[in-house]
C-alpha cells in the first residue's frame, strides 16, 4: 500500500498539470453520478445550507465539490514531492496572515481554527510560504490513519517543514505544552463530531461540533484566529486569516464565533462554497431510529449561538419532519397528540403535515407545523407530485397510514428514514424501520393514541409527555359557547351500524325542547349526512332545531361546536373534533369500542353503551334509550 501510495505520489508530482486535473475531473463525476446516495447528501447539505437557492445551483456546487475533494486527495498525495520553490509557485500568504491585528507573530499562546477545505493541506506549507512562522512553534491536530506504515509516511511528510502533527487520540497534552510555552496549535474545525461533539447552531440547525479549539482557547486564555486555504486553481492556494477573538474567555463563544465566520465564507461565493467537503453528512445527529424523537447532547451551547445570532431560542429550521397524516377526521384528531410530542422532543424540527385537502385548513389553524401540503386528489398528477418533493430533500417521513400507498408516497419523496407500524400479516418493504406489533400487545384494550405512543416511544426515542390539553386557537373558537345550545352529530362517514337510530334522534329533541324550552339544537354533519339530517329535522321549529350538515368547512364547523354548551353524538369524527376543541361530549357507542377510539383530551365527556356491553363494545346502539342520553345532556347544560 505504501509502495503503491509512493509511487503514485512521484507521478503525479513530475506529471503534466493536465494529467492530474483530468483525473479530478473524471474520477470526481465518477463519485457525483456513480453514488447516488452521496449525491443525495450532498445535495441535501446544500438545500438545508441554502434553502433559497434553486437546485440547479446546487447541483452545480456539488459536482464541482466532488472534484475539488479528490483534487484534494491527490494533493495530499504529491505533495512529499514537492520542492519547496514548486511549494512557493503554489502557494502564497494572503497580507493578513502579517497583519498585526491578526496576531500570529505577536507573543502568547494562539489557536488555529481550520475549515475542511479543499486544499487544507497547504496550510502544513505555511512555513515554505511565510518563512517567518519557522521561529514559531505549531503543532496540528490530525486524524491517524489504519495502516501504521501508511500514517507514519503521511506525518513524516506534513511535518518535514516544521510542523508538528498531534494525534486527535493522544497528542492532547502535548497540545496543552506548546499553548504554555506560548506557541500556537490548529485544530480541524468539524460540524460532523458525532457524540462526543456539542450541541450548537450551523446554518440554523442542530450540529454535533467539536468544542477543542475553544475549550483549549478558553483554558490558556488565547488569541483564535480562523487559518484557511482559498483555493485559486488547480493545485494553487492563498492562505488567509481572520481574528475570531483577541482574548478568549468562553469555550462556547468561540465555537459560536466560528461557526458564524464559516457560515459567511461558505455564503461569500460559489468558488470558495464549492470546496468545502459537502461530502460528509454535515448534521449528523440523531441519525439512529430509536434517538430520532429526542435532542440529547453531553453538552448544549446554543446559547452562545443565540447570542450571535439575536435568537430567543432554537429556530425551527432543523431536521425536515415530513408526517403523513391518516385519512379519517377521527384518526387525524388522535394522532395530533403525537405530532405534539415530536415537536417538543424536537424543538428544532421543520414538520411538514400531508394530508387530505379536507383537513387543511383545520390542520393550519391548529399551528401544529410549519407547514401543510394537501394530497393530490383524483385526476391529479400523483406520482410527479410527490417526486416533486424529493427537491426539499426531507430527512424523515413519519407514516400514521398502514397502506402501501402511503409506503410509495414516502419512498418517491426520498426521506432517508421512513417510519411506520407494521402489523401482522402486513407487509411494509418500503419502510427503514418497521415497528411491529408486540404479540402481547392488544389493541382492543388501548386507545388508538396510545398505541401510537407506544411505536414512537420504543422504536424512534420519544420522550416528551404527550399533551392532551385541548386545542383552543383563536381562529377556530367562537364568542364562546351559548347557554342551553345543544349539538348533535347524527351521522358516520364509514360505518352505518354506528348511527344512532333517527328516531332515537328524534325523541331526544323531543325531550330536550319540552326540558329546556330555551333550548337551540344544532344538527352537524358533511353533505353525506343530510338525507340524515333533514329526517331527524322534520317537523321542528327550524328557529329551535337548525340542519347545518354540509353547510360548514372544517374551520367553521370547529366555531359552531364551540358556540354549543354540549354536543351528542356518535362515534364519528365530530366527536373527536369537539373533544380536541374542549366542547363536552356525550358520545353513544355501540358496536364500536371506545377504549381503542373514545375521547383522548382532556375536557368532559361520556360514553354511554348498551346495557350489558362490554368495556370494549360489540352490542346493537339502538340500546342506548334517548332518556339515558337526555339526562347525560341536561347535566353538562
Amino acid at each position: 500500500m505504501l509502495f503503491v501510495l509512493a509511487a503514485l505520489g512521484r507521478l503525479l508530482a513530475h506529471s503534466p498539470e493536465f494529467l492530474p486535473r483530468a483525473l479530478c475531473a473524471i474520477f470526481g463525476d465518477i463519485i457525483w453520478f456513480g453514488m447516488a446516495r452521496r449525491r443525495r447528501m450532498m445535495l441535501a447539505n446544500l438545500h438545508h445550507a441554502f434553502p433559497l437557492k434553486d437546485e440547479a445551483w446546487r447541483r452545480a456546487i456539488g459536482r464541482t465539490s466532488c472534484r475539488r475533494t479528490v483534487e484534494m486527495g491527490l494533493f495530499a498525495i504529491a505533495i512529499p514531492y514537492f520542492d519547496e520553490a514548486r511549494i512557493r509557485g503554489m502557494v502564497t500568504a494572503h497580507p493578513s496572515v502579517r497583519d498585526d491585528d491578526t496576531g500570529i507573530f505577536r507573543p502568547g499562546p494562539l489557536i488555529f481554527v481550520a475549515p475542511h477545505f479543499s486544499l487544507m493541506e497547504a496550510i502544513t506549507l505555511s512555513s515554505v510560504v511565510v518563512p517567518e512562522t519557522r521561529d514559531l512553534e505549531i503543532g496540528a491536530f490530525f486524524r491517524p490513519l489504519d495502516n501504521p506504515k501508511v500514517d507514519a509516511a503521511v506525518k513524516a511528510a506534513r511535518e518535514r517543514f516544521g510542523m508538528k502533527l498531534l494525534s486527535r487520540k493522544e497528542g492532547f497534552k502535548d497540545a496543552m505544552a506548546i499553548l504554555r510555552r506560548g506557541g500556537r496549535v490548529a485544530v480541524l474545525f468539524d460540524q460532523n463530531a458525532g457524540a462526543p461533539g456539542s450541541m450548537s447552531l450551523h446554518f440554523g440547525r442542530i450540529a454535533s461540533t467539536s468544542e477543542l479549539a475553544g475549550m483549549l482557547a478558553e483554558k490558556f486564555n488565547a488569541r483564535v484566529v480562523a487559518f484557511a486555504s482559498e483555493r485559486t486553481g488547480f493545485w494553487r492556494a492563498t492562505l488567509r486569516a481572520t481574528k475570531l477573538a483577541e482574548r478568549a474567555e468562553d469555550a462556547a463563544a468561540v465555537t459560536a464565533l466560528s461557526n458564524r465566520w464559516l457560515e459567511k465564507e461558505l455564503s461569500s461565493g460559489d468558488a470558495l462554497c464549492a470546496q468545502w467537503l459537502w461530502l460528509h453528512n454535515r448534521w449528523k445527529t440523531h441519525t439512529r431510529p430509536k434517538q430520532r424523537l429526542h435532542l440529547d447532547f453531553k453538552r448544549d451551547i446554543t446559547p452562545a449561538d443565540f447570542a450571535t445570532l439575536g435568537l430567543d431560542g432554537l429556530p425551527r429550521t432543523g431536521d425536515r419532519f415530513v408526517i403523513r397524516m391518516p385519512n379519517w377526521l377521527g384518526d387525524v384528531v388522535m394522532a395530533l397528540p403525537l405530532v405534539r410530542a415530536l415537536r417538543a422532543g424536537r424543538p428544532d424540527a421543520h414538520v411538514t403535515l400531508l394530508a387530505k385537502k379536507a383537513f387543511v385548513p383545520l390542520l393550519e389553524s391548529l399551528g401544529v407545523a410549519e407547514r401543510v401540503i394537501a394530497l393530490p386528489g383524483k385526476g391529479e398528477p400523483y406520482r410527479a407530485f410527490f417526486r416533486n418533493l424529493r427537491t426539499e430533500y426531507p430527512d424523515t417521513h413519519v407514516l400514521f397510514t398502514n397502506s402501501l400507498r402511503g409506503d410509495l408516497e414516502a419512498w418517491w419523496m426520498g426521506a432517508p428514514q421512513r417510519f411506520g407500524m407494521v402489523r401482522p400479516g402486513k407487509f411494509r418493504p418500503l419502510l427503514t424501520s418497521g415497528w411491529k406489533l408486540p404479540a402481547s400487545l392488544d389493541e382492543t384494550r388501548e386507545h388508538q393514541t396510545r398505541v401510537w405512543e407506544k411505536w414512537l416511544r420504543e422504536a424512534h426515542g420519544l420522550k416528551a409527555p404527550l399533551d392532551l390539553a385541548p386545542f383552543r386557537p383563536a381562529s377556530l373558537i367562537g364568542e364562546g359557547p351559548v347557554a342551553n345550545r345543544v349539538g348533535l352529530v347524527c351521522g358516520t362517514e364509514n360505518f352505518p351500524a354506528k348511527r344512532w337510530p333517527v328516531e332515537r334522534w328524534r325523541e331526544l329533541i323531543t325531550k330536550l325542547l319540552a326540558a329546556r324550552p330555551g333550548a337551540e339544537i344544532r344538527l352537524f354533519g358533511t353533505a353525506n349526512d343530510l338525507p340524515i339530517t333533514n329526517e331527524i329535522a322534520a317537523g321542528f321549529d327550524p328557529a329551535r332545531v337548525l340542519n347545518l350538515a354540509g353547510k360548514t368547512g372544517l374551520p367553521d364547523y370547529c366555531r359552531e361546536l364551540t358556540r354549543c354548551s354540549v354536543l351528542a353524538c356518535n362515534d364519528t369524527g365530530g366527536m373527536h373534533l369537539a373533544n380536541m376543541l374542549g366542547v363536552p361530549v356525550v358520545a353513544v357507542f355501540g358496536p364500536t369500542n371506545p377504549v381503542r377510539t373514545g375521547p383522548i383530551f382532556e375536557a368532559r365527556a361520556v360514553v354511554l353503551r348498551p346495557p350489558g356491553c362490554p368495556d370494549t363494545g360489540g352490542a346493537d346502539i339502538a340500546g342506548v334509550s334517548p332518556d339515558r342520553v337526555t339526562a347525560a345532556v341536561l347535566e353538562r347544560l
